[in-house]
């Protein structure tokens, strides 16, 4: 260091001050309005990608919003269509309950009146039977009783009597 202070030579370093501002003057006049510019067109590009992070953010933040509103919307419809299943698998039950019920009772009926018709004929063939059985004692009572001519003498007159007296 020593040495710089005793080489020191005043001229020399007026004629590198004057060479220093020339150099400065001249980047001042040609590279500093450049330079200035590139730092506005960086610091724009800057402002507007900033800008546009947060137009982005705002979108992203509408389309979150959409997007609930939507999945609200999707879970809505979803509950009233199952709403809507149970209703309509309760009613299809209730109408097949109710259903079974009307054949059931048809049936019953159907049985019922099958019963009766077939006791009602069983009862008309009982009676025809006990008829006709009826009819055959009397002709075999009546055939031995009246096998001779006073049996069946007292048997009219007992019928005449029988006939006058009502």
């Amino acid at each position: 260091m020593e040495q710089l202070i005793n080489d020191f030579s005043p001229g020399l370093f007026i004629m590198q001050s004057v060479i220093f501002l020339i150099l400065l003057f001249i980047l001042v006049k040609v590279a500093w309005k450049p330079i200035l510019n590139s730092i506005r067109v960086r610091e724009d590009s800057i402002k507007e990608a900033l800008e546009a992070a947060e137009r982005a953010k705002e979108e992203m933040a509408k389309l979150q919003s959409d997007n609930q509103k939507l999945l609200e919307d999707a879970r809505k419809e979803r509950d009233g269509i199952l709403k809507d299943a149970r209703e309509i698998a309760a009613n299809l039950k209730e109408e097949a309950k109710t259903e079974a019920n009307k054949e059931a009772q048809k049936m019953i009926a159907d049985a019922k009146n099958a019963i009766n018709t077939e006791k009602q004929a069983a009862l008309a063939e009982v009676k025809t039977q006990v008829a006709q059985l009826s009819l055959q004692i009397t002709e075999k009572l009546l055939r031995k009783n009246l096998s001779d001519d006073k049996a069946q003498k007292d048997l009219i007159k007992e019928f005449v009597k029988d006939v006058k007296l009502n």
